[in-house]
């Protein structure tokens, strides 16, 4: 068995989205909260699901399930968020789950899976192959970018 290092490894928040599992580099999330309350914005995208007070901070809260275009649950109030930090400010990403923090070796790095389509395959840097499946990178300058 071969022994990671602090210097060739990365960690990452996981979370999940329908029956996907996706992570976002520790370093880049500001923090994780439960659902919270949001404001509608008139004639906004359908990706921005709202605005929220984040004590005191005016953030934006995009819908990842609508960024990826998987179709609504019906459970979008127990959405979590997950706020990231961007050249911007802060802005919060609501997703179905949050998993744990995982640590990955980067030389398992692989380009994202054919069998990714559409929307998630834009948004997704690359992969890794996990015993639990597979762990797709989302593209967060693309997920806020791109609204």
């Amino acid at each position: 068995m071969t022994h990671t290092t602090i210097s060739d490894s990365i960690s990452y928040c996981t979370f999940r989205v329908n029956d996907l599992l996706f992570g976002v580099e520790v370093q880049k999330v500001q923090e994780v909260l439960r659902s919270q309350p949001t404001t509608v914005v008139p004639l906004s995208p359908p990706v921005v699901h709202g605005l929220m007070n984040l004590r005191g901070q005016i953030v934006s809260a995009l819908s990842l399930r609508e960024r990826l275009g998987v179709p609504a649950d019906g459970h979008e109030d127990r959405s979590m968020n997950i706020v990231i930090r961007s050249d911007d400010g802060p802005i919060s990403i609501l997703v179905d789950e949050i998993g744990d923090v995982i640590r990955v070796d980067e030389s398992q790095f692989e380009p994202a899976p054919e069998a990714l389509q559409g929307k998630q395959r834009e948004l997704t840097q690359g992969a890794y192959k996990l015993d639990e499946g597979l762990l797709l990178i989302l593209d967060t300058e693309r997920v806020i970018g791109n609204g």
